[in-house]
C-alpha cells in the first residue's frame, strides 16, 4: 500500500510537470519499478497510466494551440502520430539500452536551447523561426523517441515549439497536445503487450488527470518569466536524474 500510495503522489506531480513543460514520466518510471515492475514494463506502464492525463490535459488547453508560422498544426498532428507508431514499435523490438545512453544528451541539449532563446539570445538579432523542412524532422525524431521511452519529451517539444516561433505559453498548451496525440498510438500498440500492469495503471491513471488539471490551469495564469526559469531548472534536474540513471547512481 505505501509504494502505491507513492505512485499515487508521483504520478499526480507527474501530471502537473506534463502539463507546465513535460518530464512527468521521469517521476512515474521510478515509482512503477517500486511496485515490482522492471524497466521494460514500468517504461510500457508508464505510457499507458499518462496517457488519459495527457488527453484531458491537452483538451483543457486546446483554445491555445496554434499553428508554427510555415507548418500548420494539422501537419504537427500527423507527424506525431506517425512518429509515435514508429517508436512504439521499436520499443517493442529493440532494448532500452540503446536510448538510455542518448536520452540525457537529449534533454540537456534541449534545456541549453531553451535557456539560449528565453535568456540569451539578443533582441535586436530577430531571428528566422525555424523552417517547416526543419520543423517537420524535429517533430518526427521528437515522436518516435516519444513512443520509445519518452523521459524529457515535453522539455524537447518545447524548444522545438519554441524555436519555430511560438511564445512559451502557446507552445506549452500545443505540445501537450501532441504529446497526447503520439502517445495515443504508442498506447494502441501497447494494449496488446502483457507488460501493461493495469492495477498501475489506474491508479496512476486517476492521479495524473487530476495533476494535469492542476497544471492546465497553472499555465494559463503563471508569468512567462517565472513559466521559463521553472522550465529550465525542471529541463537541468531532469537531465541531471537521466545522468544518474543511466550511470547505475
Amino acid at each position: 500500500m505505501i509504494t502505491f500510495a507513492v505512485l499515487f503522489i508521483a504520478a499526480f506531480c507527474a501530471g502537473v510537470q506534463n502539463a507546465l513543460a513535460g518530464g512527468g514520466s521521469f517521476l512515474t518510471f521510478p515509482a512503477l519499478m517500486l511496485t515490482g515492475l522492471d524497466a521494460r514494463a514500468a517504461n510500457i506502464t508508464s505510457t499507458v497510466a499518462l496517457f488519459p492525463g495527457q488527453i484531458t490535459t491537452g483538451f483543457a488547453g486546446r483554445k491555445n494551440i496554434s499553428d508554427l508560422p510555415q507548418l500548420s498544426f494539422k501537419a504537427l498532428f500527423i507527424i506525431s502520430l506517425i512518429g509515435g507508431v514508429l517508436g512504439a514499435i521499436l520499443l517493442l523490438i529493440t532494448p532500452v539500452s540503446v536510448f538510455e545512453f542518448l536520452v540525457p544528451w537529449l534533454v540537456l541539449f534541449a534545456t541549453l536551447v531553451f535557456l539560449w532563446g528565453s535568456f540569451f539570445r539578443k533582441i535586436h538579432e530577430n531571428p528566422k523561426p525555424l523552417g517547416p523542412l526543419k520543423a517537420i524532422m524535429a517533430q518526427f525524431a521528437i515522436s518516435i523517441y516519444g513512443g520509445y521511452f519518452g523521459g524529457g519529451i515535453g522539455i524537447l517539444m518545447l524548444a522545438a515549439l519554441t524555436i519555430a516561433g511560438l511564445d512559451v505559453r502557446t507552445a506549452g498548451a500545443t505540445k501537450n497536445v501532441l504529446g497526447g496525440v503520439m502517445n495515443a498510438s504508442a498506447v494502441l500498440i501497447f494494449l496488446f503487450s502483457s507488460d501493461v500492469a493495469w492495477t498501475q495503471v489506474m491508479v496512476a491513471s486517476i492521479a495524473s488527470i487530476a495533476g494535469g488539471q492542476v497544471g492546465a490551469y497553472a499555465l494559463k495564469r503563471v508569468n512567462e518569466k517565472r513559466l521559463r526559469i521553472c522550465i529550465i531548472i525542471l529541463g537541468f534536474g531532469l537531465a541531471i536524474g537521466l545522468f544518474l540513471k543511466a550511470h547505475g547512481s
